[in-house]
């Protein structure tokens, strides 16, 4: 699965938990403003968008939402935290 992260500065052991759970490729983009909105797109190939809500300015998710929407991909909103990403991504995982 190849996922696209929008948000968050830092991604910790995220990264690397995704890894373990099946995810071959990986693309982070911090969700500030002025870096975000000039590099706003979408890698091509891209299974599923994850979104964390902790850092990321409300235009570039709604931004996000537009754009993966008009390309169908599904949209993953959560917090910079695993043990509150883990369940929503086992339960994509699974229903797809």
């Amino acid at each position: 699965m190849s996922i696209f992260i929008v948000g968050a500065d830092r991604l910790g052991n995220i990264a690397n938990n995704l890894k373990e759970s099946g995810c071959h490729s990986i693309t982070h983009l911090k969700g500030r403003k002025n870096i975000c909105m000039r590099k706003l797109q979408i890698p091509a190939g891209t299974d599923l968008i994850l979104v964390m809500t902790d850092y990321i300015d409300h235009n570039i998710a709604h931004d996000i939402r537009s754009k993966a929407k008009r390309q169908s991909i599904p949209v993953l909103f959560s917090k910079r935290s695993w043990t509150y990403l883990f369940p929503k991504l086992k339960e994509f995982i699974y229903s797809s």
